[in-house]
């Protein structure tokens, strides 16, 4: 049942945005390096991996620059619309044509980068791998300020890999487990309460959620 919905949501933000993304293309082909998408290796349905597409933001060699999959404050690698894409995640808004092409549904868990997504411990990764991946999930409506978070840890990949990651993969595999049309329509809410209104917590009216690290409590 999902899955009409997704065709039929992603149909119409298409027609509806296209006025909104032509003039973020047409700026995307003049400045930077004139790209307009950026395809990426993501993990998806059965370990498998696909093309992700967003807005270009950053620079096509930048995950073998220094900083490599971690985008710093004022990145240097960053394009000059880079900031206002990536914080508005209007750079997501190319996923559409991923949901499309039935590699993606609205809600799911956000797909990684196949370093990512060998940090999730293993019985994760198998529930995931049992489902396709989303343009949001309970993961991104928690983790929606992970950039600023990371930020304020000493070691971030460390902090990212150990404490971050084992979370992350309990709340994507609550949605799984507890997939239903109800979910499916909740999470849809809460992702639109998390852009309008940042910092906003009820998610954490769900139930049962996964127990959140001591070591998380003081950013969530």
């Amino acid at each position: 049942m999902t899955r009409f919905f997704d065709v039929l949501f992603s149909l119409l933000a298409i027609i509806i945005l296209l006025p909104f993304m032509i003039p973020i293309m047409i700026g995307l082909k003049l400045t930077g390096e004139h790209d307009i998408f950026y395809g990426q290796s993501r993990v998806g349905k059965g370990g498998k991996e696909f093309k992700l597409l967003k807005f270009a933001t950053m620079l096509r060699n930048s995950p073998n620059l220094p900083g490599g999959l971690f985008t710093a404050e004022n990145d240097p690698r960053m394009l000059p619309m880079g900031p206002f894409l990536r914080k508005t995640k209007i750079n997501e808004l190319p996923q559409l044509l991923n949901i499309l092409a039935g590699q993606m549904s609205v809600i799911g868990y956000r797909p990684q980068v196949r370093k990512q997504y060998n940090f999730f411990p293993e019985e994760d990764q198998k529930v995931m791998a049992t489902d396709i991946p989303g343009l949001s999930g309970l993961g991104a409506v928690v983790f929606r300020d992970e950039e600023e978070m990371l930020r304020k840890v000493d070691n971030h990949e460390e902090f990212y890999e150990k404490i971050i990651s084992p979370y992350k993969s309990k709340l994507e595999c609550w949605y799984i487990e507890n997939k239903s049309l109800k979910n499916y329509f909740k999470l849809i809410w809460l992702t639109i309460k998390a852009v309008i209104k940042p910092g906003d917590d009820s998610w954490k009216k769900l139930n049962n959620l996964p127990e959140m690290p001591e070591e998380l409590k003081t950013y969530l």
